[in-house]
């Protein structure tokens, strides 16, 4: 029970942090002292606090997708184990219940866009899911691989056993979906180089387009959301590149926070260093982690 109450907590607390991590390092890297770490769980705050605006065209959709969105994406996250503990929820199979969990969160928050009659949101609708057409495979490649390696079709083990006796077959087959992964997490938390949080023009906007009508609240449940999609998916990738297992229990835990944290920094890098794609090269980046993921799998069947 204390291992499910410090996973639930985990998943509800740090995800804000990560972001607040994200935007020091990028703040660090362009010589600027930045906002606080804590800066999104202030903003998240202040965005319950204020009222909400909607437009008459809107019905229950536009109101139900954020909420949707957050409930689907908590339930993933208990999904993923957390460094050497197991996952609350697990069983043969849960692998296809989180990617389609992802694909749900998904449905609700372009059809929320849709649901506003603006072809604005409807043009960043049409970006999301066309972009998903090729992230989603290379996910589940990357299960495939895992699924191979470790003989199961649950998630927990299947994230707990990449290393093994045969680590040396395997290296070579993480270490490609690995790459696939980190690039998936970059177009699923729409990050740079495929999407970029702060940006408001029209010609590069994917996500943001879709969340401009949605306000307080609402807004501050997306702002979590997103949080919580990109803690999920670095837990995902932490597994693939860092598997441990250590004797002391709460070494385990403190071991997994710092590790996040890492991933982060990593993250925030990455946008430091990298420019935004143009949108009609984005594909290509995502067909990249798609073949990286599939011959990560042939390497495994040769």
């Amino acid at each position: 029970m204390i291992e499910i109450a410090l996973h639930v907590l985990l998943l509800l607390v740090m995800p804000p942090f990560l972001l607040g991590v994200i935007n020091k390092t990028k703040a660090w890297f362009g010589g600027r002292k930045g906002v606080p770490f804590l800066q999104v769980y202030y903003d998240i705050f202040k965005l319950f606090r204020k009222g909400m605006v909607f437009s008459v065209t809107t019905t229950w959709i536009f109101r139900v997708g954020p909420l949707v969105t957050i409930t689907v994406l908590l339930i993933a996250g208990l999904l993923i184990p957390m460094g050497s503990f197991n996952a609350p929820i697990s069983f043969t199979g849960d692998l296809i219940l989180f990617a389609y969990l992802f694909g749900l969160s998904r449905f609700f928050t372009t059809a929320a866009a849709l649901d506003t009659g603006s072809s604005f949101e409807g043009m960043g609708a049409a970006r999301e899911v066309t972009f998903a057409c090729f992230s989603e495979p290379a996910l589940f490649f990357a299960f495939l691989v895992l699924a191979k390696i470790s003989g199961t079709l649950s998630l927990t083990p299947m994230l707990h056993g990449p290393l093994n006796e045969y680590s040396a077959i395997v290296a070579a087959p993480l270490v490609l979906i690995a790459i696939g992964v980190f690039i998936v997490l970059l177009a699923e938390s729409c990050r740079i180089p495929v999407d970029d949080p702060n940006t408001h023009l029209e010609l590069t906007m994917i996500h943001e387009v879709m969340v401009l009508d949605h306000s307080g609240p609402l807004f501050g449940v997306i702002t979590y959301a997103s949080s919580i999609k990109l803690f999920v998916l670095s837990a995902l990738l932490l597994h693939i590149m860092l598997p441990f297992q250590l004797d002391q229990v709460w070494l385990n835990w403190i071991l997994f926070v710092v590790e996040m944290v890492g991933i982060a920094v990593i993250i925030g890098v990455t946008e430091s260093v990298m420019a935004r794609l143009q949108l009609l090269h984005i594909p290509y980046l995502l067909i990249s982690a798609l073949l990286f993921c599939a011959f990560g799998f042939i390497l495994l069947i040769r």
